[in-house]
């Protein structure tokens, strides 16, 4: 088989790929949710053969131990998250008629300096500009609650998920096994290097962010609840798990947290404690928790992974947020293949000889060159 009519085949099945991906994605979410578990799983079942139990008895024992973690997380946060956010929101406009008062002087001040725009044409243009933006991100939440949460999907991601996990994870070994025997045998041993490093990046952003997440979470919602900021918890778990997305999370937490504070105490120092509670969690995460859970070797730029959640949100929704980050990781190697393999092509190297070169030598570098030949001439002679 040529060059031409592998990239062929190896085209019409990406393009079969996509197009079932178009059209099953009203089904797909237990079943993408039960492969990212499943994978996320794995090494602990791995674990736990290498200690002498079979595997099914592995899969049975962390399958069952996870999902006692998840109910009991489920029992115990949610209730009250959903409690917290239905009286934030209930109290937003008093916030936000408090925090205007509390700011307005500054606002005056600043104003008359710098000759801003009075305060009723800041208010129209912060208006527009929140009104877009909230439209958009309403847009973006109603596509993947639409496309991902329906009832349907809802129901199945409860009880499928955990029979479609618990099934990929026992048979893990053997279905890359099957896989690995599928590879066409000139290119095998290529794509197992391309694929073991596509599983690096994944497994180190996947696991250790998880890991990162939820630490954050845990920091953020007790540190602002001793602080007293109303609705802490539900800021603090909004920040710890919006941090997957690079620099999200955090900002997010941190205006939200400054906005109450702002309007909710009227003595500077809570207000400097929740700013320290947030860079303190910044430090803690760029110098500590990444570099410790989640490493050097992920290989996915923050602009990168931010791109392909908003993609994948935007095409396929919820189902297409669980796919984002390992897609991405896989055109990341991908690409660093490509380029690797281009650089290593004539089309990069050209066929002109090393000797000749686009820009002309200067006299002595050109004597000093000329006369090291000549020696190397003499001593060859």
């Amino acid at each position: 088989m040529t060059l031409g009519t592998q990239a062929k085949v190896w085209g019409i099945a990406l393009v079969v790929f996509v197009a079932l991906l178009v059209l099953l994605k009203g089904i797909l979410l237990p079943f993408v949710a039960g492969m990212a578990i499943a994978y996320l799983l794995d090494p602990v079942c791995d674990r736990l053969e290498t200690m002498g139990t079979s595997r099914t008895l592995a899969t049975s024992i962390v399958t069952a131990i996870f999902a006692i973690i998840v109910i009991l997380l489920l029992l115990l946060i949610v209730p009250l998250a959903i409690k917290q956010t239905v009286d934030f929101l209930s109290s937003l406009p008093d916030f936000i008629a408090r925090t205007h008062d509390r700011l307005l002087p500054y606002l005056t001040d600043l104003q008359q300096r710098f000759d801003l725009p009075d305060a009723v044409e800041l208010n129209e243009i912060a208006r527009q500009r929140l009104g877009t933006a909230l439209t958009w991100l309403v847009g973006l939440l109603e596509g993947v609650v639409g496309q991902g949460l329906a009832l349907a999907n809802l129901l199945s991601l409860i009880f499928i998920t955990p029979v479609v996990a618990f099934y990929l994870l026992r048979d893990w070994d053997r279905l890359v096994a099957r896989l690995d025997d599928l590879l066409p045998r000139d290119h095998a041993t290529v794509i197992r290097q391309q694929a073991a490093l596509a599983n690096q990046s994944l497994a180190g952003f996947a696991r250790g962010q998880s890991m990162v997440c939820l630490t954050l979470a845990l920091y953020y919602s007790v540190s602002l609840v001793i602080v007293g900021l109303p609705f802490g918890m539900v800021v603090g778990l909004i920040a710890g798990l919006l941090a997957f997305i690079p620099y999200v999370g955090s900002l997010t937490g941190f205006v939200v947290s400054m906005a109450i504070a702002i309007g909710q105490f009227d003595q500077t120092w809570p207000i400097v404690v929740v700013a320290l509670i947030f860079g303190i969690g910044q430090v803690l995460e760029g110098n500590f928790l990444t570099p410790k859970l989640v490493g050097d070797r992920v290989g996915l730029h923050p602009v990168w992974i931010i791109f392909a959640l908003l993609s994948g949100g935007a095409l396929f929704g919820f189902v297409g947020l669980l796919l984002a980050v390992p897609v991405a990781a896989l055109v990341g190697v991908l690409v660093r293949f490509s380029i690797a393999q281009y650089r290593a092509s004539k089309l990069y190297l050209g066929t002109r000889p090393p000797s000749m070169s686009l820009i002309e030598p200067d006299d002595s570098i050109a004597g000093d060159s000329i006369a090291g030949d000549s020696t190397a001439s003499d001593s060859r002679d």
